[in-house]
């Protein structure tokens, strides 16, 4: 398993996480508690609050809206990709959806489904399938013109092509763009939950600083953070998985195999006599 590349990422916010918990150790302000006193808060309110419902709720809400658009934009972008003249046909409307802020459907999506689960899981899938959409294109695009044209060659049926040439050929842009629309489903999810939502870990932030609960609103801020970089680290691994060709690791280098004692020094055919194996 990849540790290495897991264990490079976590030696920093170890790092933070050491200086705060020394630079606030002393802190008497109101509105930056000691670190101590915020992760005390938090761990009471996922033992005996509701933090914990709050924690799988929106949990459940990134998972399921990052994976519908991962299943859409893959799908999407592979057929986009592969096909140029829809690709140009499709491409003024990608430019313009991508430069819309999702954050501004907030309003309208709360106004016409309501503040339920499923509101917040569409917004999730709404933000994060352009970012998978337009690098599952650019992944496609990326592929050598003689793989097509090998592929083509061997007269290669369309959808095995495409699940056994374009697919594995596009995988890393592919998982460039999950990363990236990651990173925009929690800040969504965050967003949806604050807006429009009587659950969550957005709504708990938003009563405990209007309860000016300082600590605990530190306490969800930290443990959305913990959430977001938990999964990206999973994500990593997935990727390391999937890609250790892309990543070329370096092959296993062969140990030699030990000199026997008694052919340290023999005699070959024409008679030269060999020293530790090397003719002399």
């Amino acid at each position: 398993m990849p540790w290495k590349p897991v264990l490079r990422q976590l030696w920093l916010p170890v790092l933070v996480f050491l200086v705060l918990l020394v630079s606030t150790a002393g802190s008497t302000s109101f509105y930056f508690p000691p670190l101590t006193e915020v992760l005390g808060a938090l761990w009471n309110e996922l033992l005996h609050g509701g933090l914990f419902g709050d924690l799988l709720f929106s949990l459940r809400n990134i998972l399921l809206g990052l994976a519908l658009a991962t299943v859409v934009g893959v799908a999407a972008g592979l057929v986009i990709g592969e096909i140029r003249t829809l690709r140009l046909a499709t491409g003024p409307l990608l430019d313009f959806v991508r430069a819309t802020p999702t954050v501004g459907f907030v309003p309208v999506i709360i106004l016409t489904l309501g503040i339920g689960s499923g509101p917040k899981v569409f917004l999730i899938f709404l933000g994060s399938v352009w970012p998978i959409l337009l690098n599952t294109v650019s992944g496609v695009q990326a592929i050598g013109p003689a793989v097509h044209e090998t592929a083509r060659g061997y007269r290669i049926p369309w959808a095995l092509r495409m699940r056994r040439v374009i697919l594995p050929g596009a995988l890393p842009q592919i998982l460039a763009g999950i990363r990236v629309a990651l990173s925009i489903a929690v800040v969504l999810m965050v967003v949806s939950e604050i807006y429009g939502s009587p659950v969550g870990l957005g709504n708990f932030i938003l009563q405990s600083g209007s309860s000016f609960h300082v600590a605990e609103t530190w306490a969800g801020t930290i443990l959305i953070g913990i959430l977001g970089y938990g999964l990206s680290v999973l994500l990593l691994l997935v990727e390391h998985r999937l890609l250790g060709w892309y990543h070329e690791r370096a092959p296993r280098v062969r140990s030699p195999r030990p000199v026997r004692a008694e052919t340290a020094e023999s005699t070959d055919s024409t008679g030269s006599i060999k020293s530790n194996g090397v003719v002399v």
